[in-house]
């Protein structure tokens, strides 16, 4: 039984909707708001190795977006860089209350 055109076009355009492969977008999605989900866990972390965990968490979706050729735009390693300081502050000042209980 033969398709006919629209119909194949149709097919071919849920293939490409499935393809596991990503796009440079979904790539800083991904590192962006896996950094976000990270750091907020960190600032809901009861004990210092859980923020610790969670702050490592970050420096590794950072370390990703300085990957040369990996597509990942400018803006999405400033968005990166901004979650790591803050989550550092973050760690600090948890690190100071922490010392003075």
């Amino acid at each position: 039984m033969s398709q006919t055109r629209s119909e194949e076009n149709a097919r071919n355009a849920v293939k490409e909707q499935r393809n596991p492969l990503m796009n440079g977008n979904d790539i800083n999605h991904i590192l962006v708001h896996g950094a976000q989900i990270s750091y907020s866990k960190l600032k809901r972390a009861g004990g210092h190795n859980a923020r610790l965990y969670y702050f490592a968490e970050i420096g590794v979706y950072l370390e990703v977006s300085l990957s040369s050729g990996s597509g990942i735009t400018d803006d999405a390693r400033e968005r990166l860089a901004e979650i790591h300081q803050k989550a550092l502050n973050k760690l600090m000042q948890a690190n100071i209350k922490d010392n003075h209980s």
